[in-house]
């Protein structure tokens, strides 16, 4: 018996006028993703196109109805075992493209939905491309964000299409643009409504192959030697400014698509190729492939073992900064409508205007419509009493931290809406147990932990005390996941995890300071380790009145380990709680910042540097890195996968090392256990490496396989 064929992921059929429709459709998966596997596919219409007389032209689109290709399957690199091996997919990947680029008719993309990486490599190597302008059309080459550089052609397309400048932005940076601005910067020719798509672009197809360049692109690639290599100097100045020197993938794009200009586009792809091989067997590629597969994994788990209740509506208690952020992307990213009770109208009006300013900004930058801002503004209202959260099934709590307010909101919920409702608190610091007891229903109180400013920062803790159902846990979950958010399920326990792990690298950072390490060097020597702020700059932005607060409950559950240097009191007492009272660590003037001097004195620091950036550095990382063991140990977290997610997207650990977990396998278990008793040696007993570390250390384990 024969076995069944498997459904080809290409597919081509002629047109009565002459066209030919080439469409994309990968069986089985949702999203278009080119694979290894679909060479010979590809090779077999690409040889029968070649062999025929009567197409007038082709187009090129996806089955899909939400997407074009999406990218290649990253999955292939990780079977790769030599850089020879990535340097051929690179290879098989270039002279595909470059075959439809040498067809005799004109190629044209028809593009809907995500178009990325090797997707818009694709459709780069077609002749023109014409995009919806549907809010899920995306064109980019994000390949920089997994440690890699485009492998198929696009760092010498999309230079010679656009010029040198837009070019490198878009490598460099990874960005994604909607179809406007692709349009506008020349990365496609045409926008239009999803409906006439496919009309438009064969009618596209059966005009001749567009001629390119203009007097202005030729002078950015190659008409002009000295210009070309201002934009090189700067782009090359600002990436390492940004980078510090921890991404290769961003020097390896700077060298080829220069390469490729110089030397023509022959050499280019070959330099391409080779560097691509290179790069995906770096550490800094693999730990960016691991986040991505892991983020990946993590969209599909409910985090709990039951169904999840449809959301029919948020409220909001509190109009402050939370609670405005919360209601913000439960508005403009979950579509629900959502209803925020503060105890004044001014409370309220503040939160409103705090979404106005944001959709606002968005409509200044075409990225929405008045009438999408109206739309989006019109699903959030308030009130000073539970009125009007009839819609409302998740109350999220974002009230001062005060366990005794906290238990009058749950008792006013519980008498105002059904016994259904469920409770989300968003604390930092009391425990979820505490906060739910009493309650008439515990069971629909969770712990929903977002971090500030609630639109930027993508992690929320989601805590269950051990009364809270598995359906209110698998509810929040999918809830934050509409918010945009990445969510990880965290114990109930001092500090969750992220706080928990912050709170000894941020208390080691202020040891040292009081030690004699200027601000300035302390803040260089984190953010060349690898992260987006220094410790002292995150300190000002969260609140020193913050850090304050959680500190003693640290302390008090968790040990000697947490106290503090006595550097909070004294700073309070001077009315310094950071950028919100303008003078912290550092005054502020508008967007400038620089450190205040007079904070030496007021601690009785006398300076005197005495570490190097890198070991002042590993001395707060340390403190983060035992932590987190801890909490592994403990059950804090669930698993070393999402310590290494709360970590990144957390407080920004490095996301080149891979996160807290991933960074220890890179030391080297025995390796980190040796480090700490040498820091315990010299700076006392909060080092001592905690008891998981040291049983793996024994027995040769490491956290991943």
């Amino acid at each position: 018996m024969n076995e069944p064929m498997t459904p080809n992921a290409f597919s081509l059929r002629h047109g009565d006028e002459g066209v030919a429709w080439l469409s994309i459709d990968v069986p089985g998966e949702s999203m278009n993703t080119l694979q290894a596997s679909f060479v010979d596919e590809i090779s077999d219409i690409l040889s029968e196109l070649e062999s025929k007389t009567d197409i007038k032209g082709l187009v090129l689109y996806s089955a899909k109805p939400d997407n074009f290709v999406a990218g290649a399957d990253v999955r292939m690199l990780d079977a790769c075992e030599t850089a020879e091996d990535a340097q051929a997919i690179a290879e098989q990947g270039q002279k595909l493209f470059s075959r439809i680029e040498k067809l005799p008719f004109h190629v044209v993309a028809a593009i809907h939905g995500p178009c990325l990486g090797g997707g818009l490599e694709l459709a780069l190597a077609c002749h023109s491309r014409v995009a919806t302008d549907d809010d899920k059309t995306r064109v980019g080459l994000p390949e920089v964000q997994l440690g890699l550089l485009p492998g198929s052609g696009g760092t010498q397309r999309l230079p010679r299409l656009i010029g040198v400048a837009g070019a490198l932005d878009m490598i460099l940076t990874g960005k994604q643009l909607r179809a406007k601005k692709a349009k506008k910067m020349g990365v496609v020719d045409d926008v239009v409504p999803h409906s006439v798509l496919l009309r438009v672009a064969e009618e596209l197809a059966l005009k001749g192959k567009p001629k390119r360049q203009n007097s202005w692109q030729s002078w950015a690639m190659g008409g002009n030697a000295l210009g070309r290599s201002v934009v090189f100097d700067q782009a090359a100045k600002k990436t390492r400014a940004k980078t510090r020197g921890n991404y290769p993938a961003t020097e390896a794009i700077l060298e080829v698509i220069k390469h490729g200009l110089d030397k023509g586009v022959e050499k280019g792809l070959a330099l391409e190729a080779k560097r691509f091989g290179e790069l995906v067997m770096t550490n800094e590629s693999a730990s960016l492939r691991s986040i991505f597969f892991a983020t990946t994994a993590m969209k599909k788990e409910t985090g709990a073992d039951a169904d999840p209740d449809t959301v029919t509506g948020v409220a909001v208690l509190g109009g402050g900064l939370m609670g405005a952020g919360i209601a913000n992307v439960s508005a403009t990213k979950a579509n629900l409508p959502v209803r925020i009770k503060d105890v004044s109208n001014d409370g309220l009006l503040n939160a409103m205007n705090y979404s106005y300013k944001l959709l606002d900004k968005k409509r200044k930058r075409r990225i929405i419509s008045k009438s999408e801002l109206q739309s989006q503004m019109a699903r959030i209202s308030g009130a000073t009493d539970y009125s009007g959260m009839d819609r409302c099934n998740v109350v999220i709590e974002a009230v001062f931290e005060d366990l005794d307010l906290k238990h009058k909101m749950i008792a006013e919920v519980e008498e105002a809406l059904n016994e259904n409702t469920l409770f989300a608190t968003n604390t930092s610091s009391l425990p979820i147990h505490q906060i739910a007891a009493g309650a008439k229903r515990p069971e629909n109180i969770v712990g929903l932990h977002y971090f500030s400013p609630v639109d930027k920062m993508p992690l929320v803790e989601v805590i269950p005390h051990a009364g809270t159902s598995e359906k209110a846990v698998a509810t929040v979950v999918k809830l934050a996941k509409k918010q945009g958010k990445t969510p990880i399920v965290v114990a109930d326990k001092a500090g969750f995890y992220v706080n928990r792990i912050l709170a000894p690298y941020m208390n080691e950072a202020a040891m040292t300071l009081l030690e004699g390490e200027s601000v300035e060097h302390i803040d260089n020597a984190l953010l060349d380790f690898g992260f987006p702020v220094g410790p002292v700059t995150l300190l000002d932005e969260v609140g020193i009145d913050i850090g304050a607060k959680i500190s003693p409950i640290l302390l008090n559950e968790l040990g000697e380990r947490f106290r503090a240097p006595d550097v909070f009191d004294v700073m309070l007492s001077d009315g310094r709680k950071g950028r919100k009272t303008g003078k912290g660590f550092f005054v502020y003037n508008g967007k400038k910042k620089e450190v205040d001097k007079r904070v030496y004195g007021l601690l009785g620091v006398e300076l005197k540097s005495q570490l190097s950036g890198h070991e002042l550095a590993m001395r707060c990382v340390l403190m983060m890195l035992n932590e987190a063991a801890r909490c592994l140990d403990e059950g804090v977290v669930k698993s070393a996968r999402d310590g290494d997610i709360g970590a990144v997207f957390g407080i920004g650990f490095p996301p080149f090392l891979g996160g807290a977990f991933r960074y220890m396998d890179h030391i080297g278990i025995k390796r980190l256990v040796e480090m700490l008793e040498q820091h315990e040696a010299k700076y006392g007993e909060r080092f001592a490496p905690c008891e998981m570390l040291k049983a793996m250390a024994a027995e040769e384990k490491r956290f991943f396989d």
